[in-house]
């Protein structure tokens, strides 16, 4: 239930990440020509907006080097203290880094001089947790902190949800711990309240909420007040996401945002100039910072077919078939309805670059897209990049005449089928093919026919 909830606003998110605290949820989709993304931020850039909105979040500053994470510790005149590595993926606190064997991105300390030390084990160090996959992350900045003891702890988000078609305030007073665990196993824990984005929570809902996640009348008004300041932050910066787990009550009676997640739209980063500057590309995998220079839609797999569509769609469809014949898909790369010659090679150019990837399947149903332009830059891409590796090709649709005499005036072996089951029924035949070859040690060259 609430799984589908949190989809119904992530579907437009590219690939996860973590921004002031945990991430859990990842989806892409591309309902449009253009891409539609999400940005993620650090954690200590997110607290530094949340700051700019009114919103209370725990002291502390982000360093780059152990002798600044040190002075940072000394400046905040405590003994409870915190150290954060700052990685874009959830599950920091039980991910390990590769180089030291350390556990846990997240390190309580009691002292400047081990706030140091961590930082020397996490600076320059990759952490690995559930959501980084076997590579990891690489580590270049750590947050320190004060550390807070917690009265009470809740789950508070603001998204978007295509069943209230707007957007919606999502609560639980199960906070601090993964909120689709609570959802499946308590539903009746979760509180939804959708609201007029153009006029904003009103003071009965924000208090329903407040309520709802169990804070006592003495810290109502608090709450609500934090809520209100949330808000305005998820309109003015044009959020898709902002999802704080845990506002908690602490010790001392304030009401504080301890940990969030926030996502913004990319499509809005033209306006937003401030949030665009504060991407992070070294958190990007590689293939996708390379394929968003050339404005093409494309998400990382762990297959070895590489696939080149248009239409987020038919990209999906094309994936499934794969998957259907014993396949596996490399990618999700969606080059849209306007693309380029040029969009296309480069396309190419990524599929090839990827060392998992033994085949490409191209795939186009030409309506926007004309198959000519298709044509033109899988004939540059083969000559520019000297291409090995089998590229089938299916072609549908606008000129698709004009791209089949293209490619066979190439004089190029590109595989070519009009029927979509069989083209991928060719790419995994060439994926097996190429699996024996390597096996037994022999060089493969293919015909045309597969």
């Amino acid at each position: 239930m609430f799984g589908k909830l949190i989809s119904s606003s992530l579907n437009r998110c590219g690939n996860n990440g973590t921004s002031f605290g945990k991430t859990r949820f990842n989806s892409v989709s591309k309902p449009s020509n253009s891409q539609k993304r999400c940005l993620n931020v650090h954690e200590y850039q997110s607290q530094g907006l949340m700051k700019q909105y009114g919103i209370n979040v725990p002291a502390g500053s982000a360093a780059t080097t152990p002798d600044e994470a040190e002075k940072i510790a000394e400046a905040l005149h405590t003994q409870d203290l915190v150290i954060k590595a700052q990685v874009l993926a959830g599950g920091r606190g039980l991910g390990v880094f590769q180089e030291s064997g350390l556990k846990g991105g997240v390190q309580l300390c009691t002292s400047p001089k081990q706030i140091r030390q961590y930082a020397e084990k996490m600076l320059g160090s990759t952490l690995v947790t559930k959501q980084t996959g076997a590579q990891g992350r690489l580590v270049n900045k750590v947050l320190v902190a004060t550390r807070h003891f917690l009265r009470r702890e809740a789950y508070f988000a603001i998204l978007l949800d295509r069943t209230y078609q707007g957007p919606v305030m999502v609560a639980s007073s199960q906070g601090g711990m993964d909120i689709e665990k609570v959802a499946h196993e308590n539903p009746n824990a979760i509180v939804k309240e959708p609201f007029a984005l153009d006029k904003g929570p009103t003071p009965a809902q924000t208090e329903r909420i407040a309520r709802a996640m169990g804070f006592p009348d003495e810290r109502i008004a608090q709450v609500q007040q934090q809520i209100n300041n949330i808000f305005k932050l998820y309109v003015e910066k044009e959020v898709t996401l902002i999802e704080v787990n845990p506002l908690a009550e602490t010790s001392n009676g304030e009401v504080m945002c301890m940990d969030a997640k926030i996502s913004f739209d990319e499509n809005s980063l033209f306006r937003q100039k401030d949030i665009h500057a504060m991407e992070d590309p070294s958190q990007k995998d590689p293939r996708e910072a390379e394929a968003a220079k050339s404005d093409l839609n494309y998400i990382g797999l762990d297959g070895d077919i590489g696939c080149l569509v248009n239409g987020a769609g038919l990209a999906m469809a094309t994936m499934d078939i794969i998957k259907l014949h014993g396949g596996s898909p490399a990618n999700f790369l969606d080059v849209g309805g306007g693309a380029t010659q040029k969009q296309v090679t480069n396309a190419v150019k990524i599929l090839s670059d990827d060392p998992k990837v033994k085949v490409i399947l191209i795939n186009i149903f030409g309506g926007i897209m004309r198959c000519d332009i298709i044509a033109l830059g899988l004939i540059a891409a083969v000559k520019e990049l000297s291409l090995k590796i089998p590229l089938i090709v299916r072609l549908q649709g606008t000129n698709v005449a004009e791209a089949k005499k293209l490619m066979t005036d190439s004089g190029l072996r590109i595989i070519s089928s009009d029927d979509l089951d069989v083209a991928a029924q060719k790419a995994v035949n060439a994926v097996q093919i190429l699996k024996i070859a390597e096996d037994a040690k022999l060089d493969v060259t293919f015909q045309l026919d597969l």
